[in-house]
């Protein structure tokens, strides 16, 4: 193969997302939280709906909002999460992932 400069930086430029979506877990949490909307799921409905405690749940999303993938928001004392980075979002359509609505 040729020298590609331009596809050694677009590898670059995904590597972190896929790290990120490297974990079953996170990508778990993610493909969950997005189905059910931006704000629409709370760290403990996303454990359940995962199969995962809620402090194993509460560490991945924490990893994937330092990352800049979610930020999470409060309303009133529950925490809700939401998706924030557009090319996790659209990645997470190319694979099949739907929205509830």
């Amino acid at each position: 193969m040729e020298h590609q400069p331009h596809l050694l930086k677009l590898a670059d430029e995904w590597a972190p997302t896929f790290k990120m979506l490297g974990d079953r877990t996170r990508l778990r949490l993610l493909i969950a939280l997005h189905y059910h909307g931006p704000g629409e799921a709370t760290v403990s409905e996303l454990a359940d709906i995962v199969g995962v405690t809620l402090p194993t749940a509460s560490a991945a999303l924490q990893l994937l909002a330092d990352n800049g993938v979610v930020e999470s928001f409060k309303e009133g004392r529950v925490t809700r999460y939401k998706l924030v980075d557009a090319t996790t979002h659209t990645l997470l359509h190319h694979l099949g992932g739907t929205h509830r609505h």
